[in-house]
């Protein structure tokens, strides 16, 4: 026994040297070989290690080497400046091992999320697809996205691969974001990175932290409408926690999202809902970045106002400081809940991007939006922001007029001097109008960019 006994405090160090030795940093999926980072900015990297092991990042554009070393929970966190765009760009990370990313970017990372609208690939079906996989072939746009997962607690990884945008790629990813991304780079010839988050037919509750959701009182109740369905989940946060929190540590430039169609069930909250989500996602990633959203399209739900109730919710969170809303009255379906036009909505995302953020281009990127209404005369003079060339395509529709019993009638408009007169023989003393007021409502009216104007519903 006596020899065993000697040798034993040899074996553990043995076994313990080795063990360290052999011990691997590691990052989570989000950063690999394509990757795309942030120009002009300090971009995170965290990963694991073991306990106190030393970390180095050394990056293709600069002298300088970023050290730290894990902490006590094996994990290590470690921030690099980055240059203008440029690349392709070799990333060395160094600990006990030695990890090297290839052909990586720098230009603008753009995160593209929702339910289906945004998900919808050209394989799916869009409007020329074979012609537009054909010329997909753009080297610097780089596309990641994430698998689809739900989670009780946010995690810190996700799923996921950067790839190069060729017509291989393309043809799976997000068409809205790849569509908008390719305009970006044609405008400012700088790489773009685009990261899709996105579940079909999964209502916003998912989307945000748990704890936004049950700290209100009325979020909390309009939550409690959502029922259970076989496609994607509907609980609070269990996207989030998968999908959207693993990512919050990669710097990005902005979000576009489309979603909204499964929140037609508590469509009288959803200004409140997206505001929130909008604050958490920036209170998350400590920035008041560019939030445009889509205002869903016409569609034949199985009433008359939901949808319309959720598209004047959506029209309110304008009221949020730099966001916008890409209306798409004119390009939808009413028998198709996925219009096939992607590229009409994504140039429209491009547009307010490079217009409002970038100050690239300078365009209306708007519809004619509310702004208020005046009675006088029996009639109600509606005022409206962005109505420059305001116009119709034929007689004005979708107009209607009430009095105080709000029985509202279709009403007759004419344009004067970038205001619409609204008034009704039926209506004598009208003190309430609403436009295109149903799921289905097509409007005419447009600006001068002949993007058509909003519904909304001012009582």
């Amino acid at each position: 026994m006596k020899p065993i006994t000697k040798l034993f405090p040899a074996l553990c160090l043995l076994i313990f040297f080795s063990a360290f030795a052999n011990a691997n940093i590691s990052l989570p999926e989000i950063f690999s070989d394509n990757m795309v980072l942030q120009r002009n900015s300090e971009v995170t990297f965290w990963g694991w290690a073991k306990t106190g092991e030393p970390v180095e990042i050394k990056t293709g554009w600069s002298q300088d080497v970023a050290t730290t070393k894990a902490d006590n929970q094996g994990t290590w966190k470690l921030t690099v400046k980055t240059p203008e765009a440029g690349g392709p760009y070799t990333i060395q990370i160094k600990g006990f091992n030695e990890i090297s990313f290839q052909n990586v970017l720098i230009g603008e990372v753009w995160l593209c999320s929702g339910q289906s609208n945004m998900e919808w690939s050209a394989n799916s079906g869009i409007t020329n697809k074979d012609e537009e996989i054909a010329k997909a072939n753009f080297p610097e746009i780089r596309l990641y996205t994430v698998g689809t997962g739900t989670a009780k607690y946010p995690q810190n990884h996700c799923t996921g691969q950067w790839k190069v945008c060729t017509p291989e790629t393309m043809r799976e990813f997000s068409s809205i974001g790849y569509f908008f991304g390719k305009r970006l780079q044609e405008v400012m010839d700088v790489p773009i990175g685009l990261i899709n988050s996105s579940w079909g037919g999964t209502p916003a509750e998912a989307w945000m932290p748990e704890n936004v959701i049950t700290g209100n009182e009325f979020l909390s109740k309009a939550a409690s409408l959502q029922k259970p369905v076989p496609w994607g989940p509907v609980e609070n946060a269990r996207i989030y926690n998968a999908m959207i929190a693993p990512l919050v540590s990669f710097q990005i430039a902005g979000v576009i999202w489309y979603q909204g169609e499964g929140n037609t069930v508590n469509s009288y909250a959803y200004k409140e809902l997206l505001s929130a989500l909008i604050t958490s996602w920036r209170n998350d990633w400590n920035s008041t970045f560019p939030f445009y959203f889509a205002q869903i399209a016409p569609y034949k739900y199985g009433d008359n106002f939901s949808g319309v109730e959720v598209r004047d919710e959506q029209r309110q969170v304008l009221e949020l400081e730099n966001t916008g809303m890409v209306i798409l009255s004119d390009i939808g379906d009413t028998l198709d809940i996925h219009p096939k036009n992607k590229l009409g909505a994504a140039l429209r995302f491009a547009n307010m991007a490079l217009n409002r953020h970038y100050k690239a281009i300078d365009v209306e990127d708007s519809g004619p939006l509310f702004q208020s209404v005046s009675y006088e005369n029996k009639k109600a003079v509606v005022n409206f922001n962005h109505a420059k060339g305001l116009h119709a395509e034929g007689e004005i529709t979708c107009f209607e007029i009430a009095g105080a019993d709000k029985t509202y009638y279709p009403a007759k408009a004419t344009i004067k001097n970038e205001q619409v007169i609204v008034e009704s023989e039926k209506v004598k003393n009208p003190v309430s109008v609403r436009f295109a007021w149903r799921n289905t409502a097509t409007p005419n009216l447009l600006n001068g960019a002949n993007i058509p104007a909003s519904s909304f519903l001012a009582e």
